[in-house]
């Protein structure tokens, strides 16, 4: 195990893979007792660095260095050896195992084949009562919630004698109760002397726990800087390089329901129903969002309403007329758009071109066809000008899809759903993945759908998103509509109550003695 470690250094990193210079004489630090914060968009370079940090890949120049003295990591043994430990984004767990049984994997026992289970049990307990982690070393893996699983990673990184810990995206999974228990952990880990990194995309959260920042972009580093009165303003400009336009849209106006669910069960994977009798009603004009954590029957409702998952029982109404028995064509020649949770797998084909994803489910149409042959000029001027109207940046319209940035994907999705000026629109998970510049703009045009008089039904994990664009907010759990708000009167305290399986009677009072960071999320 690593001894006491007060501060570790990365000095002119360079990383390369074929095309792309991940990490260009990127410089980094982090020391003990302070959260030092890692922000940059999608490509900027940050999971690059710190898995050069863990061991998991190695520089071609740069150096890292411990309390002055240069290291080499070739494995995350390596790293954990020297004191440094990562919790991913992806918990590395063994469900079918107990807390103690998947800390102690990997571990040398005084027992020859036998695990000194009971040596980490003890252990387990004594760091969970230290830590406020509330974790049992008898439970099984597989029956605690996305937020207990989290404490066992961070109680495996202790256990291993991790002095510097790395915090992959920690929070993109957890209720917002869950992100406070966190920060309370957080900030104890950093009292007793261990020194965090903590990559984050969300501003409030970075502003509010870290101690410094360091802003990548394009695989440069922009700057390190104080927490203390930046600005999310400030921060974006260093990501993107230009300041964000505000949110446009004018104020609500709902119509008559165009998009009716009634109670609609499916079925998972599994066989076993993972969505339980859903109603929901979407009006003209509005956009009503869909908030909670993962896994708790949204991908499944959203395969359902699109019809590439096959409907249990209940009803799918566009405009009064039941699709749930339709084809995925039929419904979007009836009015509805659709952008998937899956862009490469159920929005594109990744070795088509451009044009030919432009016209994946368009090219029967009679615009753009003479008899049996395709008007081939029709279509590429078609094209051009969505590409050139949503902003999409291809070298041309023969790129394979493949080779354009996960934003410019999603754009050419949105440009080729939007021109058919839908009734009603399905967008799942519409900005995950993509950078900020190109979330801004997706956002808006959302709005601008709405404003034009679709119906929105918006499926996100990411409560701010919801909070800027919802009309009203409906909250899911375990395949169940816990309760719906109009945006207005919702407040994120209670939604997250709800995404954790709380009924709305049961939410209680605001605790005045434990502040969190959740009024900073709206």
């Amino acid at each position: 195990m690593g001894g006491t470690i007060s501060q570790v250094t990365m000095n002119g990193i360079v990383k390369t893979f074929p095309g792309v210079k991940a990490c260009n004489q990127i410089d980094f630090d982090v020391r003990a007792g302070e959260v030092h914060a890692l922000l940059g968009e999608n490509g900027a370079g940050k999971s690059t660095l710190m898995k050069i940090l863990y061991g998991m890949l190695r520089p071609e120049s740069g150096q890292i260095a411990i309390d002055g003295t240069q290291v080499e990591f070739r494995s995350p043994a390596d790293a954990l050896k020297a004191g440094i430990g990562m919790i991913h984004q992806h918990f590395m767990l063994v469900p079918t195992m107990t807390v103690a049984q998947n800390v102690a994997l990997g571990q040398k026992s005084s027992r020859g084949f036998l695990l000194d289970l009971d040596v980490v049990s003890r252990k387990v307990r004594e760091l969970s009562a230290a830590y406020g982690l509330k974790v049992n070393p008898d439970d099984l893996v597989a029956h605690l919630s996305v937020g207990e699983q989290q404490r066992v990673e961070i109680i495996k990184a202790l256990y291993r004698g991790a002095q510097i810990i790395i915090l992959d995206e920690p929070t993109a999974v957890l209720t917002p109760q869950e992100v406070d228990d966190l920060f309370v952990v957080l900030k104890k880990m950093v009292a007793e002397g261990h020194g965090l990194v903590f990559i984050s995309h969300k501003l409030h959260e970075v502003t509010a726990l870290s101690d410094r920042i360091t802003v990548l972009r394009d695989g440069h580093c922009m700057g390190t800087c104080s927490s203390d009165g930046m600005s999310r303003e400030s921060l974006v400009k260093m990501m993107v390089g230009r300041e964000l336009k505000a949110l446009t849209s004018r104020d609500s106006h709902a119509g008559p329901v165009r998009l009716q669910i009634v109670n609609l069960c499916v079925a998972g994977d599994r066989g076993t129903q993972t969505v339980s009798g859903v109603s929901l009603a979407v009006h003209s004009g509005e956009i009503l969002g869909i908030a909670g954590v993962a896994g708790n029957g949204q991908r499944e409702l959203a395969e359902a309403l699109i019809g590439v998952r096959p409907v249990a029982s209940g009803g799918i109404l566009l405009d009064g007329q039941d699709l749930s028995g339709w084809k995925l064509n039929r419904r979007i020649n009836s009015g509805m758009a659709i952008i998937p949770e899956e862009r490469m797998l159920d929005g594109a084909i990744r070795d088509f071109s451009v044009q030919e994803n432009v016209f994946l489910h368009d090219h029967a149409d009679k615009a753009f066809r003479t008899g049996i042959f395709l008007r081939f000029k029709k279509m590429a001027e078609h094209a051009r000008n969505l590409v050139s109207d949503f902003k999409v940046k291809t070298p041309n319209l023969d790129t394979p899809i493949r080779n354009l940035s996960g934003g410019n994907i999603q754009k050419l999705i949105m440009a080729r759903e939007l021109s058919r000026r839908p009734n009603a629109l399905i967008a799942s998970q519409p900005t995950r993945g993509v950078d900020i510049g190109a979330s801004e703009y997706i956002r808006q045009q959302l709005l601008n759908q709405r404003d034009d008089g679709t119906a929105v039904l918006l499926i996100s994990e990411d409560l701010d998103e919801l909070f800027d664009l919802s009309d009203r907010i409906a909250v899911m759990y375990e395949g169940q509509i816990m309760g719906i708000f109009d945006r207005h009167e919702a407040d994120v305290r209670t939604i997250g109550f709800l995404m954790a399986g709380m009924k709305p009677e049961d939410v209680p009072e605001p605790d005045e003695s434990r502040p969190g960071c959740l009024d900073a999320v709206v």
